[in-house]
């Protein structure tokens, strides 16, 4: 990456991130000295961190997974998402091999130039691949600081035919 750089005063950042498939990355890979005022939540609308308020634990939630038809597992899951937003799930019986092999084909994927990438944005080759970056961009006032590449399994044809090469090496029958 380069040295810290000003925000262009040219550059539209929501048509170089949202339009031209570049991503917050793409941003980040400007090299840019600060976040961009598109990223920033106005006071009124940011979220109260004060330690005061808030209850502390240990840990984020961890849920077993090994009895996931179990009525409290998906009990455990609702009061997390709810609680934290977020939580971690063991015993659930994926391979590691197979979640580093999915972190590996991720980062290629990300690796691409923005014109590669730009394919799974709304003219995807198929409905069950879309890269984004915010949920809405059209429609919120702020975007939110990330990217996504959501793929997913409909059927083994319609994967081999439609997820991008980089991510084409999974093995389809451990994921369906």
């Amino acid at each position: 990456m380069a040295s810290a750089l000003p925000l262009p005063d040219s550059l539209n950042v929501t048509d170089f991130v949202v339009n031209q498939g570049n991503g917050v990355k793409g941003l980040a890979d400007l090299g840019i000295e600060s976040v961009p005022r598109q990223y920033i939540q106005p006071p009124h609308e940011r979220f109260d961190f004060d330690s005061t308020k808030t209850k502390t634990q240990d840990s984020i939630p961890i849920i077993d997974f090994s009895k996931w038809d179990d009525p409290e597992v998906s009990q455990a899951i609702c009061e997390a998402a709810a609680k934290w937003g977020f939580f971690q799930i063991v015993n659930h019986g994926v391979p590691i091999e197979v979640l580093e092999d999915l972190k590996a084909a991720v980062h290629r994927f990300f690796e691409l130039p923005a014109p590669e990438k730009r394919k799974y944005l709304r003219d995807s080759p198929s409905a069950t691949v879309r890269l984004a970056t915010s949920f809405s961009p059209k429609a919120e006032q702020v975007l939110e600081w990330k990217d996504y590449l959501t793929m997913l399994y409909d059927s083994e044809d319609d994967a081999s035919a439609s997820w991008p090469p980089e991510c084409s090496f999974l093995d389809l029958e451990c994921i369906g």
